[in-house]
């Protein structure tokens, strides 16, 4: 062991409050800290200059211990401790010692300097720096301003102060922050007042929050905008008016009044719908510079990123659209997530499946345009394609570290939890599951609660019982989609469904099919009288019947009604194409729910190619966007990893062309004054498809490089993005880096740094991520590393490259010789989507292969990282076994 000296004052230092964990007989807890310290409540003060590199910082909490002790375990990660100060219930004062327990995990011990019991305080003064991958406090800038704001979820709190950093433990705070005389302060809660803090500094202090776990804290400082709202009305359920206001980058605050003005009607929709008021003291919207998700629901100061909230007159459709729906989501989240928390990250989807599943009420309710009810379908066939992997995790997956907490934040406990959500809603009647709701929400304000909670509140709302709990608990509680089988017989003179399930797998999968669920299947089919009608019953065992009254002769059957169910169903060939003739008969989600069957069987091997193109050709002739594009992705699979030859490529690009250029041709390659924005949403999907250069249809892809070419034009200095259509930007950047090369790519590297709107940098690294040219696409990368491109920004970037077996390995060149430099700018939160990022697209077992030898002896240092390997190479060998089987002959057939 090598040592070295150290100035007496440091060592010291470090002997009081800094020291490594010496081996003892307590192990630190690296799950749950022991229950037997409660925290009552915090007091956070803050001396935070965003100019600078560090911030200081006291934290002082009132903590209740159930047993005597002479330590505590708490959370900490990157503080420099410099006193700890403990005061017992008589009042007196003893010299505490903060110790590192576990620094990969954040777990500290705190010595209390006797051994105590009941109430004490806990008083830890710190200095951190201000964090550059985007977690605890940490620094971002905006033309070259730095500013300072938090993310704390899932475990970066630990970052930012001292604490008791888990979900349970939800109380009061008070917020202080000390900050330049000249900047804005914002927090959870109203300021309550401001005091001068010597020269050049100001302290801002705020009210009490109600109770709060340490993931829900939030505070930012900086020169912000900030820009008063419209007030939140009272309602029957709220007595008096609530602020709001936007708060933006110097500069931007004119660009919030969009989502300003949209937010009334999403919190009295919420609170319509719970029949409990909005509870916090005001409501921040915060346009963040950079961040590490899409969004935060931070009590009463909710931040976003900033392309979610500055929108102006000509923003993007898509980007009008995303802001209210996400904001929707996270306001959603004032109710299930903040006034009632989950008790543990286990049930993480309490939180994320709500604010998923209430969002689409809300959004369905204010803009019904939007189609809220069919993203909702899609959702949960995008997380069946994730869920039929052997490598997934359950809703309520056991917790087993932090990585297992960072990785939660999935397609299972969003997409797949809100459609069990409205699965099971519209088994008990869409009335009666709200008032579970809102009992639920009424037993367990400001507390916390758990899955058991909630079913028990849905079934007692519903006088339902445990066949019920049971049912909705087997897709809590088990991975993986329910795959039933249907076969119409005739037996005694009834039409009678036979029914089983098994467990869906694809091709290739080494998974076990024999698994049971609760289904609630509901069924729609053909009468005699030409109509049709629903039948919904519980299967909850292997096999099962359902007799379908009424029913016509050689009747047709949609085995999912409305698309509600959380489950694929396979048909005979026969029943298949009888279904096929009335598809275009079926309501829109219906209609999506063919489409995945479709899907589904392709991947199961029960269809090939050319029965896939005819099934899917019906659904072409809908008018509806989400629907007619629903073949896209199965129709790229086919293109680019099983057509082999130049005849089979000409056929599939002819069935797109046929298909879909009629369509975009009829709305025009620019948006027109006050089209619906579904008319420009699907502009955008259709030129983006038909310009591609795997389908590159001439005309279409013509029109985008000449929009391109007129966008990369310098117009008083800078690029004239403006030439494009907005809508259209990124495709037609794209398509002009693709057939210009270098002096494209080099004009949008140039402008990039100049430009700080964040829709028109997502168009231009959008654009230069569509490079198929290997030199190239490593000089793109390389710029993703530098400072010019935002943490946040890295990923838009390092995903392109992926269309050949060829482009890949260039990837992964790149990939390995920059590792170590990615990790350090991302950190170790990352960890679960290293492994796709590096080999997301792969579809050999060679692939698979040097993706697990790279890996799996760096799963250690970034968490989250082993559940991401798995998924990825499962994926990736799917994807084999899958172009393995399937006959590429049956394309032209």
């Amino acid at each position: 062991m090598r040592r070295f000296v150290r100035p007496l004052v440091l060592t010291a230092l470090a002997a009081c409050c800094g020291a490594a964990f010496a081996a003892t007989t307590d192990a630190p807890p690296l799950g749950h800290l022991p229950t037997w310290a409660q925290p009552e409540s915090y007091k956070l003060s803050f001396k935070v200059d965003p100019k600078q590199e560090t911030y200081a910082g006291s934290s002082t909490i009132k903590i209740k211990l159930s047993q005597p002790s002479d330590f505590i375990w708490l959370h900490g990660k990157e503080l420099k401790v410099s006193k700890v100060t403990v005061t017992d219930a008589a009042g007196k004062k003893h010299a505490g010692k903060y110790t590192v327990a576990a620094e990969k995990e954040g777990v500290v011990r705190v010595d209390l300097g006797a051994k105590l019991e009941g109430e004490i305080t806990l008083a830890i003064e710190f200095t951190a720096p201000l964090n550059k991958q985007l977690q605890g406090l940490y620094k971002v800038s905006h033309e070259g301003v730095p500013y300072a704001m938090t993310q704390m979820e899932p475990v970066s709190a630990r970052y930012a102060f001292p604490g008791f950093d888990e979900p349970s433990f939800k109380v009061p705070f008070d917020i202080s922050l000390t900050i330049p005389a000249d900047d804005q302060g914002v927090a959870n809660t109203a300021q309550v007042k401001e005091e001068k803090a010597g020269a050049g500094w100001k302290t801002l202090t705020f009210s009490t929050t109600k109770p709060l776990p340490t993931y829900l804290v939030a505070f930012a400082v900086g020169p912000w905008d900030v820009v008063k709202g419209p007030d939140i009305t009272p309602t029957e359920f709220r007595s008096t008016a609530t602020p709001l206001r936007g708060i933006a980058a110097k500069g931007e605050g004119h660009r919030m009044q969009h989502v300003l003005g949209e937010t009334n009607a999403i919190i009295h929709t919420l609170e319509d719908y719970y029949g409990f008021g909005y509870p916090y003291d005001k409501l921040d919207l915060l346009a963040a510079p950079d961040f590490s998700a899409g969004a935060m629901e931070n009590a009463g100061l909710v931040t976003f990123r900033d392309w979610l909230l500055l929108i102006d007159p000509d923003s993007a459709a898509q980007y009008v659209r995303g802001s209210f729906n996400v904001n929707a989501h996270e306001l959603a989240h004032q109710w299930t997530g903040d006034t009632v928390t989950m008790a543990w990250w286990d049930d993480l989807w309490l939180n994320e499946a709500f604010a998923t599943w209430m969002q689409q009420k809300v959004t369905t309710k204010v803009h019904p345009e939007y189609r809220a009810d069919l993203d909702r379908v899609r959702g949960a066939q995008g997380a069946m394609n994730n869920d039929s992997l052997v490598s997934a995790r359950k809703i309520r997956q056991p917790i087993t570290g932090n990585g297992d907490i960072e990785t939660a934040f999935d397609g299972i406990t969003y997409q797949k939890g809100a459609a069990v959500l409205g699965m099971f809603e519209g088994y008990v009647t869409d009335p009666v599951f709200q008032k579970g709701m809102r009992a639920y929400i009424q037993k367990h304000k400001f507390a916390n609660a758990t899955a058991d909670d909630l079913i028990d509140s849905i079934a007692e709302a519903a006088g339902q019982g445990d066949a019920f709990k049971k049912a909705f608990r087997s897709f809590l509680d088990q991975s993986g989609v329910p795959y039933v089988s249907t076969e119409v017989k005739t037996e005694g003179g009834k039409t009678v469904l036979h029914l089983s399930q098994s467990r869906y797998l694809p091709l290739g999968s080494t998974g076990d099919a024999s698994r049971v669920w609760g289904v609630p299947m509901c069924v729609r089919y053909g009468t005699t009288g030409g109509a049709s009608k629903v039948k919904c019953e519980l299967l909850d065992k292997a096999t099962g019947t359902m007799v379908l009254d009424d029913a016509a002769k050689n009747t047709w059957v949609l085995p999912n009604a409305d698309g509600r169910g959380y489950y694929r169903f396979a048909q005979s060939k026969a029943d298949l194409a009888a279904l096929s003739k009335v598809v275009g008969t079926l309501s829109d989600a219906e209609q999506l729910a063919y489409a995945d069957a479709v899907r589904a069987g392709f991947q199961h091997g029960d269809l090939d190619a050319g029965d896939v193109l005819a099934a899917f050709k019906p659904l072409t002739s809908s008018k509806t966007r989400e629907v007619f594009t629903a073949p896209l992705m199965t129709f790229n699979w086919i293109l680019n990893n099983e057509a082999t030859t130049d005849a089979q490529r000409a056929h599939l690009r002819k069935w797109a062309t046929d298909a879909y250029l009629p369509k975009l041709k009829e709305l025009g390659y620019k948006k027109k004054a006050g089209e619906p924005d579904n008319d420009t949403i699907t502009r955008t999907a259709l030129a983006g498809f038909l310009s591609d250069d795997d389908i590159a249809q001439p005309e279409v892809r013509a029109e985008m490089l000449k929009q391109g070419d007129a966008a990369l034009k310098v117009k008083d200095g800078h690029l004239d993005l403006e030439a494009a259509d907005s809508d259209l930007l990124a495709d037609a950047l794209g398509v002009a880096v693709q057939e210009r090369g270098a002096p494209a790519v080099d004009a949008l590297i140039a402008e990039i740094p100049k430009t700080s709107d964040p829709a028109k940098r997502n168009a231009m690294l959008s654009a230069l991520a569509s490079t198929k040219d290997p030199a190239l696409a490593n000089k793109v990368r390389d710029f993703a590393l530098g400072k010019d491109v935002k943490v946040g920004e890295m990923a838009m970037v390092l995903r392109g490259g992926r269309d050949s077996e060829a482009t890949r390995a260039d990837l992964w060149k790149w990939f390995v010789a920059n590792y170590d430099k990615i990790v350090a700018r991302t950190g170790s939160f990352a960890g679960g989507q290293l492994p796709g990022l590096a080999g997301g697209g792969g579809c050999s077992k060679a692939e698979a292969d040097r993706l697990s030898e790279f890996f799996k002896p760096r799963l250690g240092q970034v968490s989250g990282a082993e559940r991401g390997l798995a998924q990825t190479s499962e994926q990736i060998l799917l994807c084999s076994a899958q172009k393995a089987k399937q006959d590429p002959k049956a394309i032209l057939r």
